[in-house]
């Protein structure tokens, strides 16, 4: 793989740190120990685990890790003060909310979108086809709340569609739908084609016309009280970049 990031010594840090808060113009991380705390949307567990693998095997010395959860409930834990250098939501909503309060350093930058994707058990149990077919009462329909990105996209799939769902229950993160729908507790669940193709072998996919017309834009951003902001700029521009296009694409993500 090619590597785009180049440790650089601190005196060079500190002159880039100072050029702005762009995250294309700093894609440097340094040589020293440094943990970077990355608090992003449920949805990109898998891409970012890979993507934090290639950052640190590009950078030595630089340990990323993660917490993963609903949108809205990361933008309340770090208006709490939880420690976290970037933020990755998967809505603009999300985003606007954390920059309104200052949690946000600089413009955050779109590097993904998401649509979504009805998912089954492999057997199809209920035989869902459609999204008319979430609206019956037989059908065990599991979906997001409506504060978190999966659920207000699927508020704007039924007015899109002109179907109201009767949900079993509404999780607080796309990964808990999916898992609801794995483990055999639903017979359909509203998720991202993202998630479908993750899960791969455990769910079917079944494709929603009108779900073109509702997307999900991924935007990410250092945040204000970040001790290792050089190297959250860094970050955020490998996410940005070839490398983690890639990644991001071979998941099913499309580019905003």
């Amino acid at each position: 793989m090619k590597r785009l990031l180049v440790p650089l010594v601190a005196g060079v840090l500190l002159s880039t740190a100072a050029c702005g808060s762009d995250p294309s113009s700093d894609a440097r991380a340094p040589a020293k120990d440094t943990t970077l705390t990355v608090f992003a949307a449920s949805s990109l567990k898998g891409t970012f685990t890979e993507i934090g693998q290639k950052f640190e095997d590009a950078n030595p010395g630089v340990t990323v890790t993660f917490s993963f959860a609903g949108s809205s409930d990361l933008v309340a834990q770090i208006s709490q003060g939880a420690p976290a250098d970037v933020f990755a939501s998967a809505d603009t909503e999300n985003m606007d909310k954390a920059t309104a309060d200052g949690l946000v350093e600089g413009t955050p930058v779109n590097f993904a979108t998401n649509t979504l994707e009805i998912a089954t058990p492999p057997d199809n149990p209920a035989k869902v086809d459609s999204l008319d077919d979430l609206a019956s009462p037989d059908v065990k329909t599991v979906i997001c709340a409506a504060e978190v990105p999966c659920g207000a996209a699927t508020a704007g799939l039924e007015k899109v569609a002109g179907v109201d769902i009767a949900p079993v229950s509404e999780e607080q993160s796309v990964t808990d739908v999916l898992g609801k729908v794995v483990s055999g507790e639903a017979d359909a669940g509203l998720v991202y084609v993202t998630d479908v193709k993750g899960a791969a072998g455990q769910v079917i996919g079944i494709e929603v016309p009108e779900a073109s017309q509702v997307v999900n834009t991924y935007p990410t951003a250092v945040l204000s009280g970040s001790s290792n902001a050089s190297v959250a700029r860094a970050f955020t521009a490998y996410v940005v970049g070839p490398e983690g296009q890639a990644v991001l694409a071979a998941a099913g993500f499309a580019q905003p």
